[in-house]
């Protein structure tokens, strides 16, 4: 269950659909807001819109260790404890790339920092960039292009001491 948005919450949809009204009616190209820890920023003109936070790249590995798995859950080695795992900040679909030709933003092995875009998310026909939010290798891409995601799935295992 999502938790009801507080009066002064930016992720309120009303606002932000409000906020894009805004947009239109001044002839905005960008707008970036920052709530806390939160941030949204919003673009025109076939640009994406980025959304970032905190909360999304970090989870300790202790949490991920108790989430009991379908089945049998087998014994977690050392590597799999390191790993930190990338999720989804939204429902949507997810893209390895910002177009069919492109090339995509990370494979398996690349050395990636906090800002780098790892992926796309598209909800509502908004294509909102994922930062990886961690530094360190690549080691799974867990969601195959074009794959519906939910809000929280694992999509990228980066290892922070590779």
């Amino acid at each position: 269950m999502c938790a009801a948005p507080t009066p002064g919450d930016i992720f309120d949809v009303k606002k932000v659909r409000r906020l894009i009204e805004l947009m239109k009616e001044h002839d905005l190209s960008e707008l970036d807001l920052k709530q806390a820890d939160n941030r949204v920023r919003i673009r025109r003109g076939g640009e994406v819109v980025a959304y970032s936070a905190p909360a999304v790249a970090m989870p300790r590995p202790a949490a991920a260790a108790s989430e009991p798995a379908a089945g049998a859950a087998p014994a977690q080695s050392a590597a799999d404890a390191r790993m930190l795992v990338i999720k989804s900040p939204m429902v949507g679909t997810f893209y390895k790339a910002s177009g069919p030709d492109s090339a995509p933003f990370v494979k398996v092995g690349d050395r990636i920092g906090p800002e780098k875009t790892v992926c796309i998310v598209e909800a509502m026909k908004v294509f909102n960039e994922i930062p990886a939010g961690v530094s360190g290798q690549v080691v799974a891409i867990l969601v195959e292009n074009g794959a519906p995601v939910e809000f929280g799935q694992p999509l990228i295992k980066v290892d922070p001491e590779a």
